[in-house]
């Protein structure tokens, strides 16, 4: 998958006014914002519904209680799969040494909310010395602290595996044989099969668990039942899709319901 940036695209600045600026927006359900990069670290964070990032590196699917951090240069694509009221986070690289390298998601915790929401409430040229300073200061500190979780869905860039990826990704709850995949990129299975891990670091069936993660908790935020997000991604019951998911995550998907229902 190749991004070019859109020339259409505008950036919100020409320089950050401040070393850490927030910007807050209310962005409709379906609009894209085409491929773009930013010479500074963005964090990309909606307190309210769920978006989808593309970038040459993988795809994520944004909920509520998790945000990206995307590196200075890298190309990205967001699509709004519901209305999302965005609280990007614009940092300079200077002041943020070593915080990303690539992309990687994060869980926020309360406490880095309440920070993003009350300094994307302050001017974006807050006074030096003031509370928009302090509450940088906190974002960063918090941010360094932040652990990876481990989701994302990397991409591939052998063409083999493009189509296959992306039927999967358009729709996971109806996977087709390998066999039938392989016929249409004119390999065989077993290529198809070597070809993952050097292609994404997965191997076929973990890059498939890792979409289904990603497609479960974009439902699980617009509230969706659990038996209902296994039924969507092809589990054979709920139960299933529960221990899948708390093989990877640790939790359960109600015990994540119920720690996203208490912080919201």
């Amino acid at each position: 998958m190749t991004l070019t940036p859109s020339p259409r695209y505008r950036q919100h600045f020409r320089q950050l006014p401040r070393s850490v600026t927030a910007m807050p927006s209310i962005v409709p359900h379906g609009e894209l914002v085409e491929a773009h990069s930013h010479p500074w670290v963005q964090l990309l964070y909606a307190s309210e519904g769920v978006m989808r990032v593309r970038t040459e590196l993988g795809v994520w699917i944004i909920p509520p209680r998790r945000a990206l951090l995307i590196a200075p240069g890298v190309v990205h694509e967001l699509t709004m799969l519901s209305r999302v009221n965005m609280r990007a986070l614009y940092i300079e690289a200077d002041a943020a040494p070593g915080l990303v390298d690539g992309c990687r998601v994060l869980e926020v915790s309360p406490l880095l909310r309440e920070l993003i929401v009350a300094l994307s409430l302050e001017p974006v040229d807050y006074p030096p010395g003031g509370r928009g300073e302090a509450l940088a200061r906190l974002i960063l500190s918090e941010l360094a602290a932040m652990e990876t979780v481990p989701i994302a869905v990397p991409w591939p860039r052998d063409r083999r595996l493009l189509a296959l990826c992306e039927d999967i990704m358009a729709d996971p709850g109806n996977l087709r044989r390998l066999d039938d995949y392989a016929l249409d990129a004119g390999a065989s299975a077993r290529t198809l099969i070597r070809l993952f891990p050097r292609e994404t670091g997965l191997h076929y069936r973990q890059w498939v668990q890792q979409v289904h993660l990603a497609h479960a908790f974009e439902m699980l935020a617009r509230g969706e039942s659990v038996g209902n997000v296994a039924q969507a991604l092809g589990y054979a019951s709920p139960s299933a899709f529960t221990s899948m998911f708390r093989k990877l995550l640790g939790k359960t998907p109600q015990h994540y319901l119920a720690e996203w229902r208490a912080q919201r």
